[in-house]
């Protein structure tokens, strides 16, 4: 399913949450402080935020976040107030959760949030490594992504290990099956990284 970085200053509450993601099929890594959430971003696929963190709050670190990437955010909070929760939403959130909630509607709230925002990958054939490479390049479309960042995120929890060189066959492979799909292309940067960019008619 997904990898999803939960971001609670309770742990207590962090481990219901975290238990109950991995029994619906999901990997979790927690966080309990947005300097510690910063150190998982490029390995996560979702974001679950509380409001009320003991370095920064939850709007500007989702502000932060959506400075550089469009992955799907859901804040988990107690914060109710309508103020609140047009502030969420309007740095950046693709939901919000007042506590206390049931944790089967979290879940559910969880695969319609994913569903909305997974990547549509081109109808062509791709091995494990380029799907996981191009989906991350799509997530972060218009913008490059250091061969550091791309490395650090196919290496992840699994035991998916891409090395420099094997970074470089693949992003070659990937370009010869997307020339023909009319869907993008990988921009190259010299120095910089890569990028996606959508074809346009």
């Amino acid at each position: 399913m997904a990898e999803i970085l939960l971001v609670e200053d309770d742990r207590t509450l962090s481990g219901s949450i975290a238990l109950a993601l991995n029994s619906d099929g999901h990997s979790v890594l927690q966080a309990y402080s947005s300097e510690e959430a910063a150190e998982f971003l490029t390995q996560a696929d979702m974001v679950l935020l509380d409001v009320s963190l003991p370095d920064k709050s939850g709007f500007e670190l989702c502000k932060a976040i959506r400075e550089s990437s469009d992955i799907p955010i859901i804040f988990i909070t107690s914060y109710d107030e309508e103020s609140d929760i047009l502030r969420g939403l309007d740095s950046g959130g693709d939901d919000y959760i007042t506590k206390p909630f049931r944790l089967n509607v979290l879940l559910s709230r969880v695969r319609a949030v994913l569903r909305r925002c997974t990547v549509q990958l081109p109808d062509i054939e791709l091995t494990a490594v380029e799907e996981k490479l191009l989906e991350y390049l799509m997530q972060n479309r218009g913008r490059f992504l250091t061969r550091e960042q791309i490395l650090a995120y196919l290496w992840d929890s699994k035991g998916c290990f891409v090395n420099d060189n094997t970074l470089s066959v693949n992003i070659s492979r990937l370009r010869d099956k997307l020339r023909d799909s009319g869907k993008g292309q990988i921009i190259t940067k010299r120095g910089v990284g890569y990028k996606w960019t959508e074809q346009t008619s």
